[in-house]
């Protein structure tokens, strides 16, 4: 049975005025991940459903998968390889609806066989990227990551359906990488998939440290969208903060009622939501429908219209001058996004994959604002300040506890 493609399906939620929210949620039995499904389906706000896929799945570990499904053990995801496409099929069977597309988020580098199943069981939308879901996830050449990534998303993209592919650009490492690389690396995916073929894609941006510079960040990633996406159907995915979650209840739901906010104050169209289970352990089905509400309330109560995404401090400047080098270093974006890398025009902060240049840092300013400590050899604008002397080991576990530490401490009465 054929539904409305997912890109049609948000943009008629944003012209409604409702933020579309989603889990990340995955479970290993068959039953269990149906039941989930339906739950959110039944949430009693506007939803989309996610099946996330397990590690044995995500680095093509299919037989481990099977061993694990076979003896009864737990995975921390749905092992689609392994159940089948027509086991799937079957699990989905009157969840998937016009009011309920469901997406399917994996993590691979080296996707091909997770779309074919995928595909085969009645799913068309996905997420991913040659960059984003090789550099933190796998330790295979970036080329090869980039090769597989090209087979697969013309399997997207020659489907009879359309077909939908989310770049996972603005989460790298999920923390301490500013937004300015993050816009870059989202935008350069989504121009990967359309010269693949694709029609329908969609960029994400993963909530930071500050309020007021992811506003500006997202205002940014929504003008590199327009200017480089014409013609295709885009929409902007912001994900609650993806670093070290607070411990607490309360610090849990505070930071996931700002990234709703945030949301609705930027325009963004859907959002991708983390439970107060975080922190802990694998969220149960009742946390991820818990997180689905406390977003959707915290929504409802933000004007529409009121970002402060006007300031500027250089963000989309920055965003901008890194799509243009990597663009101009070679014909195609599949030929470039490698080569960017091997030249040290796109280096993520502290990310230890051996194709990453690892001469960047970054760290968390005064006023709560994720600012660059050190560029490497990124084209980035002369005014963006660089420190020459090292960070001290204790200054980037502070950082990394940032938002854990602000989120957790009491609200003055």
């Amino acid at each position: 049975m054929r539904h409305p493609p997912f890109g049609r399906f948000v943009a008629a939620g944003h012209q409604a005025g409702r933020l579309l929210v989603q889990p990340r949620m995955g479970f290993a039995g068959v039953r269990v991940m149906r039941d989930g499904l339906l739950a959110v389906r039944a949430s009693g706000v506007p939803a989309i459903g996610t099946v996330t896929l397990d590690s044995y799945t995500r680095v093509g570990q299919f037989d481990e998968a099977a061993r694990a499904v076979a003896r009864g053990l737990d995975l921390n995801g749905f092992p689609i390889v392994t159940h089948g496409a027509d086991r799937t099929a079957r699990m989905l069977h009157g969840v998937v609806a016009d009011d309920f597309p469901v997406q399917v988020r994996h993590g691979s580098a080296q996707p091909e066989r997770i779309f074919r199943t995928m595909l085969a069981a009645g799913l068309t939308a996905t997420e991913g990227g040659p960059v984003s879901y090789c550099l933190p996830y796998s330790r295979i050449p970036l080329r090869t990551a980039t090769a597989s990534w090209t087979r697969a998303t013309r399997l997207l993209a020659e489907h009879p359906d359309e077909c939908h592919l989310e770049s996972f650009g603005g989460c790298m490492l999920g923390q301490l990488c500013p937004p300015s690389l993050l816009i870059a690396i989202s935008v350069l995916e989504c121009l990967f998939f359309v010269e693949h073929g694709m029609r329908s894609v969609s960029a994400s941006y993963a909530q930071q440290t500050h309020p007021q510079q992811d506003a500006e960040a997202l205002g940014a990633l929504r003008r590199l969208c327009a200017e480089h996406l014409s013609g295709v159907d885009w929409h902007v995915v912001l994900y609650t903060y993806m670093g070290l979650f607070p411990r607490t209840p309360e610090g849990a739901k505070r930071l996931l009622r700002e990234s709703a906010r945030l949301a609705v104050r930027t325009g963004t169209e859907r959002m991708i939501v983390k439970t107060v289970a975080e922190a802990h352990r694998i969220p149960t089905i009742e946390e991820n429908v818990q997180a689905l509400r406390i977003a959707h309330e915290a929504a409802a109560s933000e004007p529409a219209g009121t970002s402060e995404s006007e300031m500027d401090t250089g963000i989309h400047e920055q965003a901008s001058a890194l799509v243009g080098e990597v663009l101009g270093c070679a014909p195609t974006v599949a030929r470039a996004l490698p080569l960017a890398f091997e030249k040290g025009l796109l280096d993520v902060p502290y990310c230890l994959h051996p194709d990453n240049d690892n001469r960047t840092r970054s760290v968390v300013g005064p006023d709560g604002r994720l600012e660059w400590w050190n560029t490497g050899r990124m084209p980035l604008p002369a005014a963006v300040r660089v420190h020459r002397e090292p960070l001290s080991h204790r200054r980037l576990l502070d950082d990394l506890d940032y938002q854990r530490r602000r989120f957790d401490q009491p609200v003055p009465a």
